[in-house]
């Protein structure tokens, strides 16, 4: 039995370091702009938003800090949680979203699901190429 993911969650090994850097900057710089517009209207004693060379930070108080970062040698965007811990996401070129081998999932799902249950108010921010 295989224990490998399907062929449609592996690294493309077409992707050049161009695109890859196009995905990932797009991906975040969207995110960047729905964490600031969320600041705005949520009430979160420590809420903060940083972005800085290739690392998203959000600070929500006594919840915990969300790390994303680009990691180049790998092409990946990689996920440091207060909840669910660390993981490693790869473009899925088909629909360009961010995929975790392991169980599938977008890390906009992820975002979502977890600042929904956080924040008590339902979240859903869709990342660049998604309607």
């Amino acid at each position: 039995m295989s224990t490998a993911p399907p062929a449609d969650r592996l690294p493309d090994p077409a992707l050049s370091d161009a695109d890859y850097h196009k995905h990932a900057d797009a991906f975040i710089e969207s995110l960047l702009e729905f964490l600031e517009e969320l600041g705005d209207v949520t009430d979160v004693d420590g809420y903060d938003v940083v972005y800085s060379s290739g690392v998203l930070t959000l600070k929500l108080g006594e919840h915990g800090t969300y790390v994303v970062n680009k990691q180049p040698p790998n092409k990946q965007l990689w996920l440091s949680s207060p909840v669910s811990g660390p993981k490693r996401y790869d473009v899925r070129l088909s629909d360009c979203r961010w995929i975790y081998s392991r169980d599938g999932h977008s890390l906009d799902e992820l975002l979502n699901t977890e600042l929904s249950q956080m924040l008590g108010d339902k979240i859903a921010w869709k990342p660049p190429g998604l309607a």
